[in-house]
């Protein structure tokens, strides 16, 4: 939930001193897309981040002011907010390779 700055509640700086994932994946309401990108971040994040990850998913129509503090230009859109480098990407996330690296974890095969 966001403050009337529009700051999201529990982005903190504890969670980026523990390497806690700290993500915030924007979507349009319930197109396929956005719901696409939900269950896949989701079960990304599961599978290679069990308990490390805090997810915030945001709703540009219901919160606009928070995709104008990120400049949203495209969505779905993932912030990688934490552990650093900052990252964006774009899309469904249904290329698991591709966000892996995104996340900076890297896969085997």
């Amino acid at each position: 939930m966001a403050d009337e700055s529009g700051v999201l509640d529990g982005y903190n700086e504890e969670n980026t001193e523990a390497g806690i994932y700290v993500l915030r994946l924007f979507i349009t309401g319930a197109s396929p897309n956005s719901i696409r990108a939900v269950e896949n971040i989701k079960s990304i994040c599961e599978e290679y981040l069990p308990g490390n990850y805090d997810l915030q998913i945001i709703d540009i129509h219901q919160q606009p002011q928070l995709a104008h503090g990120e400049d949203v230009i495209a969505v779905p859109l993932m912030i990688k907010l934490a552990p650093y480098p900052k990252r964006r990407m774009i899309g469904d996330m249904s290329d698991t390779k591709r966000v892996l690296k995104g996340l900076g974890l890297s896969t085997n095969s």
